[in-house]
């Protein structure tokens, strides 16, 4: 499967050098998607993995950079998606997450984490509709456990990315029945950046861990896969892939 081909499906994911996004990336793949790689700052990743991918299977992947809280990086996606002559699974990944208690949350927060959860993977879906409708294609949104039970002192993210998941739901019905919307919500999967060393927390986050320990990207990666090109008779859902955690929300 070599070369350049529009018969070969794409997908897009969003926020995809690393971490989650790197290892859907990589699932779609091994599965014969080609691939476009949206990055922002993380432009060494990004390469990386472009040049992993192509190393595997010549001119099958791609890379887009910009910053989505940004509407012309929009134009520059859907551009490159129109170059590439198709596209078959959009994943909106990329999102933006850290601490805004309530005393200290100010308006540039709101607008940040609104726009990289909610507001961004919402216009993106409208912008290319057009094209997986033509191919039956299929959205992915990822969205979090804690848009069930809000996370303290993390109240705009919880607001945002419930509204993710009422994104799903909404959007589900306006694409049907040529394109299916759904979502994955991770729980325990990876520390955040800024509580890597925080080993306190992360003893009481696994406490509530019925399998009592921390998924991977891959448990993330399998699911988003299964949606997207398995599930033919699924649409409007958010899955949980949490080890238990939400059993009692």
């Amino acid at each position: 499967m070599g070369g350049f081909s529009t018969d070969c499906p794409l997908v897009l994911v969003t926020g995809a050098a690393k971490r989650i996004g790197a290892a859907v990336s990589s699932r779609f793949h091994e599965s014969g998607y080609r691939t476009l790689i949206h990055f922002n700052q993380s432009k060494l990743e990004a390469e990386e993995l472009y040049a992993k991918l192509n190393s595997l299977r010549a001119d099958s992947a791609f890379l887009v950079q910009g910053d989505l809280n940004d509407p012309s990086t929009l134009d520059t996606i859907v551009e490159e998606v129109t170059k590439l002559g198709r596209l078959d699974v959009l994943v909106n990944n990329a999102s933006s997450f850290y601490p805004t208690p309530l005393e200290a949350a100010n308006e540039g927060q709101w607008n940040d984490l609104m726009n990289s959860n909610l507001k961004s993977p919402f216009f993106l879906c409208k912008r290319l509709a057009k094209v997986l409708t033509q191919n039956s294609g299929s959205i992915v949104n990822l969205a979090d456990i804690h848009a069930y039970q809000a996370l303290k002192d993390h109240p705009i993210y919880t607001v945002a990315k419930a509204g993710n998941i009422a994104m799903t739901k909404s959007l589900a019905l306006e694409l049907a029945p040529h394109v299916r919307v759904n979502g994955v919500s991770p729980g325990a999967i990876l520390w955040p950046q800024h509580e890597l060393d925080d080993t306190k927390k992360h003893k009481k986050v696994l406490e509530s861990v019925p399998m009592g320990k921390l998924g991977c990207e891959a448990d993330i990666a399998e699911c988003v896969f299964f949606l997207a090109s398995k599930a033919s008779y699924v649409t409007g859902q958010t899955i949980s892939v949490d080890g238990g955690a939400s059993h009692s929300i």
